[in-house]
């Protein structure tokens, strides 16, 4: 749609905008406060006159749009708000930070100074460098937490007007959302915006998938909300009976959640039982708030049967990030399991509005909040300058979504890990020289190994010992991030030292063989030993891993072929110039790159293992030439947002027709003949061979694999499809690898 309006009309667009920005506002303003957002209005609007947004629409419709998030969605004050109105002056326009100080203050500066930063982060450059960007936009939380809280708002409203871009920077934009900013906004307690993000994320990045899920919950809203109005019917009267003051609205759950759980569980739309969650909101006092909770827990219970392994108690122990809530699943109406969920007045305004609520609520003396741990513990692993910055941002991301688990030291103080955490990630939040001295651990009394996986309710004693070094086995357990970072921190200046010592080796051996030690020897070493770089080689040679004999094969290869290091390297084909479009065909089988359809060396990426037909993309890997991954491959959402300039846009066309071996998982109820009907149906299908198949089952119910080998994702298709018409099988899904 083509914007059209004259100046008098955007005018009284922008005047609307303004003030409905301001009546909305989550905190009641005084006149000063209103003056501060007036003026810092009025010079944004002065500094974007002349510029417009790619729909045509005047620049000023964004800075109102975010402020409108930062005051209504999020719920800052009166400086947020002028910080967001102005986050693009500098960033745009002729005014300088020093203008910015001098009419609004220090504060609102260095709000603005640190969002100028980050705006001006290269996004297009290497993979070691866009990290490092990350690295330094996370940076700016503990700086000023307002800083990376209006740069979610600012994302939030690109994500909401990114139509108008072009298809690859909408891909680009939208991964990198759902890599850094959707786990951001969750960490920091934003779950709706968290919610919109990952939905936005997902119209972008799967554009059918999320059309096809939102149609679907469309169509079965009026049921779902009859559903909700008859089972909250049945609960009203005896929250009534005992005089509470509440609410019950039904939540429909998100598209992305209902995608990750139907990829997850591998089901369809319709097998996601809880696609929408009822909340009871309560009136409490904060004296109240836990026994009223408890209370209507027991209403709940009484009426409809719960199950107990879904029951989350985050009232007693709420989550790092301030959220609190009793959680519970109950069977309702028509055999349906449906997620309850019970807060306060005070609980709700925290989940919503996140950081700034928990902060109103927050009283004179009390502990430091999880929150502000968190951002402590934050500044410490990214002040480390010894942390790569790619294995930095993929350890940090762990750590936002990571669900939590609550175990005791031995005093009985209470320390929040993330579940599936070890006793070496236990000993690292005591003191770093705990975690680096662990020797091991007891558990509820007993000696475990420090691999051990702690569970929530454990009690845990640390054993140290001045001799304990950290070593670099404690990796593959580890899960903290703050751990990681402390245990490599170490293992490196140790392997410094090692390398140093194997340089001299290798100095002394080439020596020896006649081989000049130098830059272009070096080199010409990393490629044979395939390796990364010249401590890594170092380090091989002084720890003893590479041998005489090895580097004798070395020096043999040196002089009789010119050893190219390159040849790992992408090797374009010649393109098939006959390739008529018309006469394509749903054969798939041959892959062509980009616009001008290259044909390239590629190998199918094993996180997916993609087939032709597929959606698939190509990424070019430093060591391995051309892999290509499908669109919804675990790993998509990270090489797109980290390593946009290595993508390459792919399709299928057609050619020869070679075979490509997929698994089948399939379960349900075990009939006879079963295993008869399975083969047969694969003995009648076109092009598909029968390869493995392997079914066991157990008191009536029956789970397996086959392995089949097909020419293209069609016949696959048309296997799947035949495969659910026999009788007692309830679930067929692919197997990635």
């Amino acid at each position: 749609m083509v914007y059209k309006a004259t100046i008098e009309e955007e005018k009284k667009e922008i005047t609307k905008r303004y003030k409905n920005m301001l009546t909305g506002s989550y905190e009641t303003l005084s006149l000063e406060n209103k003056k501060l957002i007036r003026k810092a209005f009025e010079v944004a609007a002065d500094a974007h006159k002349e510029q417009r947004r790619k729909t045509g629409e005047p620049y000023i419709f964004h800075p109102i749009a975010v402020a409108k998030i930062v005051a209504n969605d999020i719920g800052l004050g009166a400086v947020s708000i002028a910080a967001a109105l102005l986050h693009d002056v500098v960033e745009d326009t002729h005014y300088t930070i020093a203008d910015i100080e001098q009419l609004f203050g220090e504060t609102i500066a260095r709000i603005v100074s640190g969002l100028t930063k980050i705006a001006h982060l290269k996004k297009d450059k290497d993979a070691s460098l866009q990290a490092e960007n990350y690295r330094k936009l996370l940076l700016t939380l503990h700086d000023d937490v307002r800083v990376i809280i209006i740069k979610i708002a600012d994302r939030l409203h690109n994500m909401q007007t990114m139509d108008a871009m072009p298809t690859h920077k909408q891909v680009k934009i939208a991964s990198e959302t759902l890599f850094i900013y959707a786990p951001l906004a969750h960490r920091l307690g934003l779950y709706n915006i968290k919610t919109q993000l990952e939905d936005l994320g997902l119209k972008y990045t799967e554009p059918e998938v999320y059309t096809d899920i939102s149609n679907k919950i469309t169509q079965s809203k009026e049921e779902q909300n009859i559903y909700i109005k008859s089972f909250s019917k049945i609960i009203k009267e005896s929250l009534i009976h005992e005089k509470m003051i509440f609410k019950i609205i039904g939540r429909p759950k998100s598209i992305y959640s209902i995608r990750k759980k139907m990829l997850n569980q591998g089901v369809s739309f319709d097998e996601v039982y809880d696609k929408f969650a009822v909340r009871i909101i309560y009136k409490s006092s904060k004296k109240e708030e836990k026994i009223n909770a408890w209370k209507i827990y027991s209403i709940v219970t009484d009426h409809f049967r719960p199950n107990p392994n879904r029951m989350r108690d985050w009232i007693t122990q709420p989550k790092s990030t301030g959220y609190e809530a009793l959680h519970i699943t109950v069977m309702g109406l028509k055999g349906r399991w449906v997620e309850v969920q019970i807060r306060s007045e005070r609980m709700h305004e925290i989940a919503e509005k996140g950081y700034a609520a928990h902060f109103k609520y927050k009283q004179g003396n009390q502990k430091e909040s999880g929150l502000e741990n968190w951002l402590n513990l934050l500044k410490e692993t990214l002040e480390s300058q010894n942390t790569n910055a790619i294995d930095f941002i993929e350890q940090f991301k762990l750590n936002l979504y990571a669900k939590e688990i609550y175990v005791f030291t031995p005093n009985g103080d209470i320390k929040s890990l993330p579940k599936d955490a070890t006793t070496v990630d236990f000993a690292f939040t005591i003191h770093t020289e705990v975690g680096m001295t662990c020797r091991g651990a007891k558990v509820n009394g007993k000696i475990v190994p420090l691999s051990y996986v702690l569970n929530s309710g454990d009690q845990v004693e640390i054993i140290v010992s001045k001799n304990q070094k950290p070593k670099a086995s404690w990796l593959n357990f580890v899960k903290t991030a703050s751990a990681k970072s402390k245990i490599k921190t170490s293992l490196k200046e140790e392997h410094k030292e090692i390398a140093i010592h194997g340089k001299e080796i290798l100095s002394r051996k080439l020596r020896h063989i006649k081989i000049p030690f130098n830059e272009k020897t070096i080199n010409e070493l990393i490629s044979y030993f395939k390796l990364k770089t010249s401590l890594d080689l170092f380090l091989r040679f002084g720890n003893g891993a590479i041998e005489n004999n090895q580097l004798k094969d070395f020096a043999i290869q040196r002089k009789n072929t010119f050893y190219n290091f390159f040849k790992s390297r992408v090797r374009k084909k010649s393109v098939n110039t006959n390739i008529n479009k018309d006469d394509v065909t749903l054969k798939y089988d041959l892959l062509v790159f980009g616009s001008e359809e290259e044909q390239l060396n590629y190998k199918p990426a094993q996180c997916c293992n993609p087939i032709p037909g597929d959606s698939v993309f190509g990424f070019i890997t430093v060591n391995d030439g051309m892999k290509i991954h499908k669109l919804n491959c675990p790993n998509s959402i990270i090489l797109q947002a980290s390593y946009a300039y290595r993508i390459k846009s792919a399709k299928w066309i057609d050619s020869s027709q070679q075979e490509h071996r997929v698994v089948l998982n399939l379960r349900g109820l075990d009939n006879d003949g079963l295993l008869g009907n399975v083969s047969e149906i694969i003995a009648n299908s076109k092009k598909v061979n029968l390869y493995g198949i392997n079914i066991h089952s157990n008191e009536g119910y029956f789970e397996g694999k086959i392995t089949v080998g097909v020419n293209n994702n069609d016949y696959l298709k048309k296997l799947i499809i035949n495969l659910k018409k026999i009788d007692g099988i309830t679930k067929i899904s692919r197997a990635h690898f």
